[in-house]
Order: C-alpha cells, then structure tokens, then sequence
C-alpha cells in the first residue's frame, strides 16, 4: 500500500512538473500582448524552460545517484514553486525569462528522480506497472494543461495559471518531504561523475543514432505546432484562450488514442521499421495540415487531430527498442533520447520565428514537414547501414 502511496505521489508531481509546458501553450498570445513584446521574444519563454528541462536532467540523473533521490527532489520542487510565483508576477519580458529558466532547472529533476525512485521501490512486473502509471500520468499533461491553462487564463489572466501552479507545487513539497522516503539502494556504489564512455557508445550506434535523428525532428515539428496553433486559431479565426485549449485537448486525446495502438502497430513491425513508418505517416499529416489548415476551422481541427493521432503511434517505441539495444545502460539510453527531443522542443518555437513571416501556414509548416521527412530519410539510412553490416 505504501508503495502505490509513493508512485502517485511521486507521479502527480512529474505531471505537475510538465504542466510549466502544457499549460502556457494557450497564454502565449495574450503573455505577448500584456508584456508588450515580440512573438520571438514570447518564444524564446518557451525555449528557455525546454532548454534548461534538457541540460538538467544530465546534471540531476548522476546527482540524485550520488547524493539521494529526496535531497534533490525537495529544493528542485521548491525552485519551481518560487519560480512559478516569479512568473506570475513578472512585469517584463526579462523578468519572465529568467523565472522560466529557473522554473525549467526545477522541473528537469522531477521525472529524472520520479523513474529512479520507481525503479527502487519496485520490482519485476510490478516495476513495469509501475512504469505504466507514471507514463500514464505524464501522458495526462499535455491533454489536461492547454485546457486548464486556456480556462484560467482566458478567465483570469495568464499570471492565474502561474499562481496555480505554485500553489499546487507547494502541497507536493510538504507532501514529499512528509510522505516520500530515501528510496536509493544503500549498496549504490558512489560514482565521480558522468560515464562519458556510454554517452559514446550510444552516439556511435547507428540505430540509436537512428533514433535520436528521428526523435530530435519530430518533436521539433511537434513544438511548432504547440506554439503556432494557439496564434492561428486566435488570428485567423478569432480563438480565444479557453477555446484554444480545447483545440488542442482534442489533439492530445487522439495522441492518448494513438499511444494505445502503438503497441499493436509495434508488434507487426520488426525494429525500427514500424517507428519509422509511423513516423512518414506522422510527417504526411503535416503536409495536409500545411496545405488545408487555412481553408477552415474544421479542416484545421481534423488535420490536427491526426497528427497527434500518428505521432501517438510512435511516442511508446524509442523508449522500447532503446532499452533493448542497451540493456546495460538503459537510463542512460532513455535519458539521452530525452535530452536529444527535448533540444528539438526548443529548437522548435526558434524556427517558427524565422519561418512564420506574413503568418504564412504553407511556409511554416511546408518547410517543418521536409524536415521531418529528410530525419526519417538519414534514419533509413543509418537503419540499413547497421542491418547491411550485419548481414554481411
């Protein structure tokens, strides 16, 4: 009983971790108009806290192995409640920035402890369950967070989102310092710091190199959709926030849809070729919306939808044929993976910046969906690269 105490604790606040993305999606507008600032400079909020989610998760893995889970997740927690707080109140745009790079240093040591702290109370099949729920969990914020942040802010004020996140923060910092004990093995062996050596390895393996191309493109493309759906919905077709989280609850409902076929389509496809081709289909709903979303609202809403339908179809699959390649080095395997998306997340609202000039959607998401394709193509190739080896 204890332990399913623990991992909806420690679950409920990695969702709460992710909500700093999900939440803020639908508030950009209006951050850009109350600030007084540029769509650039609005995302580069957003690519700040996705940048120091990515970094820090390498810094906070080898910390909490050495030092304790507990005694890095109750300042981490702490950080980001008193950043959050610092958002909602922020009066410029700098000011907003640096609380966002804080609040992004908080949240990267939530899900690097959560996974570690589940993999120490856990064991066998009930360690995979338990890996389900907390995946589960996380799954629940990028369908929850646009819809929460739209209904709020739209009400209230984007800076109402931020006060809610703080509030609910700092109940999971005296839940956690209350209910959460050290879980870390007391056998764990003391490491010097980072093995750079399976860093390499990783790298230099052409299906995980397959992978991580692969992985960095799509959730390039699947920022940009994040950060420009809510400006065309409320420019092109006078959204306002709530609605806008409502667009885009549709579109993480139908990923959830798709993560639940993922595992069939997986089980028809050997190795990277059913990813691969999720991902072409993935990509191929880019082009229509490219080339459709400006028809109409619902012509948008359904180009939408199916990509996030396509892309649910491959999220569960790096994690899986990672950890099968590497079954030595699996943490490390996943967490690299982590920080290579979550570098194409930031790299994301950057290339809408350059692209989107005159609000042009073809352009926009013409040139993200070639992107997307030539990843797929350089991951093929690695692909056919390490199976031609082997035949041979």
């Amino acid at each position: 009983m204890k332990s399913r105490i623990i991992l909806y604790l420690i679950g409920f606040s990695a969702f709460v971790a992710s909500l700093a993305q999900n939440l803020y999606s639908p508030l950009l507008v209006e951050v850009q108009e109350k600030l007084h600032t540029t769509q650039a400079m609005v995302n580069l909020t957003v690519t700040v806290f996705t940048v120091a989610l990515a970094v820090m998760q390498l810094v906070f893995g080898p910390l909490s192995d050495r030092k304790g889970r507990k005694i890095v997740l109750l300042p981490a927690i702490a950080v980001y409640t008193l950043a959050s707080l610092g958002c909602a109140y922020a009066a410029s745009v700098d000011a907003l920035l640096a609380f966002r790079l804080l609040q992004g240093i908080g949240a990267a040591a939530v899900p690097v402890v959560a996974a570690a702290v589940i993999g120490d109370v856990f064991e066998g099949k009930e360690r995979a369950q338990g890996m389900a729920t907390y995946q589960l969990m996380l799954g629940l914020s990028p369908a929850v967070g646009p819809w929460v942040g739209g209904m709020i802010g739209g009400r209230y004020g984007y800076g109402s989102a931020f006060l809610l996140l703080c509030a609910v923060s700092l109940i999971l910092l005296a839940a956690n310092a209350f209910l959460l004990p050290e879980t870390r093995p007391k056998a764990t062996a003391v490491r010097k710091g980072l093995d750079w050596s399976s860093f390499v390895r990783l790298a230099r393996h052409p299906r995980a190199a397959a992978l991580l191309t692969v992985g960095f493109v799509q959730f390039l493309v699947y920022f940009v959709f994040l950060v420009y759906i809510p400006i065309i919905a409320h420019h092109r077709y006078g959204y306002e926030p709530a609605q806008t989280g409502t667009l885009m609850l549709l579109m993480a409902l139908c990923s959830m849809i798709g993560v639940k076929a993922g595992g069939w389509v997986q089980s028809r496809f050997s190795g990277e070729s059913g990813y691969l081709w999720g991902c072409a289909a993935n990509a191929a709903t880019v082009l229509l919306f490219a080339f459709t979303a400006g028809l109409s609202l619902p012509v948008l809403t359904v180009a939408f939808c199916l990509f996030g339908l396509t892309m649910g179809l491959t999220m569960s699959m790096p994690a899986t044929l990672l950890t099968e390649m590497f079954p030595d080095d699996r943490a490390t395997a996943v967490g690299v993976y982590n920080f290579v998306r979550y570098l194409g997340m930031a790299a994301g609202p950057m290339l809408g910046s350059l692209l989107f000039v005159g609000e042009s959607i073809p352009l926009l998401f013409g040139v993200s969906a070639a992107l997307y394709l030539g990843g797929i193509a350089i991951g093929g190739r690695l692909t056919a690269r390490r199976t031609g080896a082997a035949s041979s």
